[in-house]
């Protein structure tokens, strides 16, 4: 078959093109710009823990964890959340996670960047995707499936015809990065009411000594002067250490926020990922994180249609998954900014609500509550229900959601953490107490593992077999089936094959063609109704609801 075709090569676009490698896919991304990445200091992004896990993969990551998250508000602590390696962020500067993705693109065999391709047309049969590249003579290329990942200005987007809905300039920040030394040793700082400033103010470190700085500034007041920004640098020092500590300014800039949600992330063959699919972003959601896992999402998908392993219905569920998961985020942040900005009292209507804004804002930057928890996909068409499989049994994780991140060993005897071995196809992990203590060849002829490994080696997907000692609120001997981007599929009591058969059905997407699923890109309806609109975002009301921010 041919290629998949990736229009972008920002972080969304490397991951997924690297992603798709891994699942024997090749794929051909189109860069627009020269290959060269710009070392913006100030441009960031934070990563979630099992989103930096899965990225460590392929590569050494880098960035930096916090060791803890303070709020403060005037000159007075609010609170203080300790973090660890297991729940802290990766914070890093954005040009570096690039770079690193382009360095380990170009030892894979399957991948192939084309710099200067400026997409110009695109068409789409039954059989694949062919897009035009601008130049002299212009340049066809041939795709088995096109992913728009070429940002909030998407050239897919606007050529699919797919509209873009959603509010322009919901927050705006002043950045700079410093290297600096701050009374908070690897503690980042969220302060409201800053003695001497009146305004809100971030701080977050990075590695060798770098901080990148956020102010927040009025959603649509005036440019920001470079006289001004270093008038607010030297203002927080001072508000910070009693006096302006020697700094290096390194980089600033000036970031919007805006909240849009495309209409449909599939049409036909070509689907749309990263900030070309919606833009979010204020109270501290993570766009970078959000792409990524639109990237995890879509290729083991994208890699089972390609080998021809499952129906193209499958397909129809990134958007019910992924559309979704991000309308939920953008309907608490409608309902949050309200109330953290001091402008009404929406209280009762988000999950939480009832708390601080102080707690609301840390919960977006912390990846906590609904404005930054991992999503749960668990009314999605590959989530088994009890019909489909009866024995299920219930975990500390709810079908759907991510994995907890357990110590597991493989058949070899590798011992890793769960999160490590995530991103190729189906893991079946199982439950078994005292294992890790003896050798592998001795419990992999006792008591379920014989049947256990029988029932994986014929499962219609290609599975792997773990073993865990413990797992939040299992059992003994339960079975949990974890699909290759980390969500929980089910978890069963034991070997059975029955219901381990039609978990795996359930996540190939054999069942969406029983319950009606089309495989053209309708994602269950996404066109019908004012209701999925922007995710309530505010489309309506403000009147605007042009493909471009």
């Amino acid at each position: 078959m041919d290629p998949v075709i990736v229009v972008g090569a920002g972080p969304v676009g490397l991951a997924l093109s690297l992603a798709l490698a891994r699942h024997g896919v090749p794929s051909v991304v189109l860069d627009a710009g020269d290959g060269e990445v710009e070392p913006r200091a100030a441009r960031t992004c934070v990563l979630r823990p099992d989103t930096a896990a899965q990225v460590a993969q392929v590569f050494a990551l880098g960035g930096a964890r916090w060791a803890a998250w303070r709020t403060e508000r005037r000159r007075q602590p609010v609170r203080r959340v300790e973090l660890d390696a297991a729940t802290s962020p990766v914070h890093l500067q954005q040009y570096a996670l690039e770079r690193s993705l382009r360095a380990a693109l170009e030892q894979e065999s399957l991948a192939r960047i084309v710099t200067g391709a400026w997409l110009d047309e695109l068409e789409q049969d039954e059989r694949g995707v062919a897009a035009r590249t601008r130049g002299p003579d212009g340049t066809w290329w041939r795709g088995s499936y096109l992913v728009g990942c070429d940002g909030a200005r998407s050239t897919v987007r606007k050529l699919l015809g797919i509209r873009f809905p959603g509010r322009t300039s919901v927050e705006r920040h002043a950045v700079a990065a410093l290297r600096v030394g701050l009374p908070w040793d690897g503690e980042a700082l969220l302060h409201r009411e800053l003695p001497g400033r009146g305004d809100e103010a971030v701080a977050r470190p990075l590695p060798n000594g770098v901080w990148r700085l956020d102010w927040l500034l009025p959603p649509r007041g005036e440019l920001v002067t470079p006289e001004e920004l270093l008038d607010r640098i030297r203002g927080t020092l001072t508000a910070w250490c009693g006096e302006v500590p020697p700094y290096e300014l390194l980089d600033t800039g000036v970031y919007t926020a805006h909240q849009r949600l495309a209409r449909r992330w599939r049409a036909g063959r070509a689907f749309l990922a990263g900030d070309a699919a919606r833009l979010l972003g204020a109270l501290g959601t993570q766009p970078v994180d959000e792409g990524l896992r639109d990237a995890a999402n879509l290729a083991w998908k994208l890699a089972l249609c390609w080998h021809r392993r499952a129906p193209e219905e499958l397909l129809d569920s990134y958007g019910a998954e992924r559309r979704g998961a991000v309308g939920a985020r953008l309907r608490a942040l409608d309902q949050a900014l309200p109330l953290v900005r001091g402008s009404g009292g929406l209280r009762t209507l988000l999950p939480g609500g009832s708390r601080g804004r102080l707690d609301l804002l840390t919960d977006g930057h912390l990846g906590h509550g609904p404005l930054g928890a991992p999503p749960c996909y668990e009314h999605s068409p590959l989530t088994p229900d009890e019909g489909t499989v009866p024995g299920a049994v219930a975990v500390g994780t709810t079908p759907g959601a991510p994995v907890a991140d357990v110590a597991v060993t493989a058949l070899d005897g590798t011992r890793e953490r769960l999160w490590q071995r995530l991103g190729r196809g189906l893991l079946v992990l199982l439950v078994a107490p005292g294992t890790r203590v003896w050798d592998s060849r001795h419990w992999l002829s006792a008591g379920l593992m014989p049947q256990l490994a029988a029932v994986v080696e014929r499962l219609p997907l290609a599975a792997e077999l773990l073993v865990t000692e413990s797992y939040p609120g299992a059992t003994a001997h339960t079975v949990l089936v974890v699909r290759p981007d980390g969500h929980l599929a089910a978890a069963l009591p034991g070997a059975r094959t029955d219901e381990l058969r039609a978990c795996a059905e359930a996540v190939r997407g054999a069942l969406a063609r029983e319950t009606g699923g089309d495989g053209k890109g309708n994602e269950g309806g996404e066109e019908r109704g004012s209701g999925q609109d922007a995710a309530g975002s505010g489309a309506g009301r403000t009147g605007r609801s042009a493909d471009r921010p």
